[in-house]
């Protein structure tokens, strides 16, 4: 039996079954979330919920809750102390940007737990292999040596 990659999903991805206003990242996202997540053990954290908790529309934040449970992402509740002092060296090593510290997060997270992907919308801080060498380099230096993949939808749904 082969074994299914493991995917962390960030906040994006579930936000993006709802971007009427990028309706061909939305068509490949409800298709990943439809067709394709079954083939990948995908967890969410609680970083992911505490995004979405802050999301102003309640009719939005409402929809994306719904997705969590239509979709049965498992939340894996373990940020730590640690993970979050481990995000703070993507920061200080300018990788992510100071006023983004949930994207930080979101590598720590994935990274401390050994996801074989990060699965993101966000290509500016998340999804793009620059972002991915750098990670990757500092996970080495921190002695986290499993390399991290900073994928969007499109590159895992294709894969198959």
């Amino acid at each position: 039996m082969e074994k299914k990659l493991k995917i962390y999903l960030d906040t994006s991805v579930i936000n993006f079954l709802f971007a009427d206003d990028a309706p061909d990242l939305k068509k490949v996202t409800i298709d990943f979330f439809e067709n394709h997540m079954f083939h990948y053990n995908i967890e969410i954290s609680d970083i992911v919920i505490t995004e979405i908790s802050r999301t102003k529309n309640i009719e939005k934040r409402d929809l994306l809750f719904n997705a969590i449970d239509k979709y049965k992402l498992v939340i894996k509740n373990k940020l730590s102390e640690e993970i979050s002092e481990f995000a703070k060296y993507y920061i200080d090593s300018g990788i992510i940007p100071k006023d983004k510290p949930e994207d930080a997060q979101h590598i720590a997270f994935a990274t401390f737990y050994e996801f074989d992907i990060l699965l993101s919308w966000n290509f500016k801080h998340l999804a793009n292999i620059n972002k991915q060498m750098l990670v990757n380099s500092l996970n080495l230096q921190k002695g986290f040596n499993k390399q991290l993949l900073l994928l969007n939808p499109m590159e895992v749904i294709y894969e198959k």
